[in-house]
């Protein structure tokens, strides 16, 4: 497998996840991708998820979710540095082309847990556009030969519909929002969906970020505590957030794509 990043102890964990997805799926599996900050050059070794993807040709058997489970909790034992920094799914090829959200809920690993049935949520066609553009395999062929482009104004309406589904709800999680992680991972999201809506550009968080200082100079503080964030820091702007939201909100509604 080509040496995905600069870390060698990563290039391992994905070897070694690689090996152990193709034995436990065999011709099951169609392939297995990096997406996320990885995928477009975003990656942060120590505040960064690995994200992936797996495509199969059928949905997983009992036996496969058993061992799929298995295979996860294997995977962050031996690689405690990346616990709970792992998530991804298992979806089946005949979805692959939905622009809806699927109805069918896919098997999905995240924050050291496994959940063999997870409904899709608006992020699906976000997702699958940035699968599309920048996706790596590690196992499998490009995932441009089996899926269809999609187009950006398609990921436009999915940003307004996941910002005012998913996100505006998080204002009142004063739990959720107080810890750094989120508060992070908050602010830089709603960067890249106000980017996205009003540039046309579905680009990284950090892409993202940089235009959204430059046009609104006054977030750039609560911006770049955000970026600067890294895993066991502390991050004390769960206010500065809430108002960046309702900032974004404002912004969002003037474009009138709900």
């Amino acid at each position: 497998m080509q040496k995905i990043t600069a870390s060698e102890e990563l290039n391992k964990l994905l070897e070694c996840f690689s090996e152990k997805v193709s034995s436990v799926l065999g011709d099951n599996l169609v392939g297995l991708y990096l997406t996320g900050s990885l995928s477009y050059g975003d990656f942060v070794l120590d505040r960064s998820d690995v994200d992936f993807q797996a495509v199969v040709n059928r949905q997983l058997s009992d036996l496969e979710l058993n061992q799929i489970e298995g295979l996860h909790q294997d995977i962050e034992d031996s690689h405690p540095e990346w616990a709970g920094r792992i998530e991804g799914s298992y979806l089946p090829m005949g979805l692959v082309n939905e622009i809806p959200p699927p109805v069918t809920p896919r098997p999905w690993w995240g924050e050291g847990r496994f959940y063999p049935s997870v409904v899709y949520t608006n992020q699906w066609i976000i997702n699958q556009y940035h699968l599309y553009n920048h996706g790596i395999p590690l196992l499998g062929p490009e995932y441009k030969t089996f899926a269809k482009p999609i187009a950006i104004e398609e990921v436009q309406k999915a940003c307004a519909q996941d910002l005012f589904h998913e996100w505006e709800p998080k204002i009142k999680d004063i739990e959720w929002l107080s810890d750094p992680h989120y508060q992070s991972y908050f602010v830089l999201n709603l960067c890249r969906i106000l980017h996205t809506i009003i540039q046309g550009e579905a680009a990284s968080k950090r892409v993202s970020a940089e235009a959204i200082k430059k046009e609104y100079p006054e977030w750039k503080n609560v911006i770049e505590e955000a970026e600067n964030w890294k895993v066991g820091m502390e991050m004390n702007r769960r206010e500065e957030a809430v108002a960046f939201a309702r900032f974004v909100i404002e912004k969002v509604k003037e474009k009138s794509l709900i």
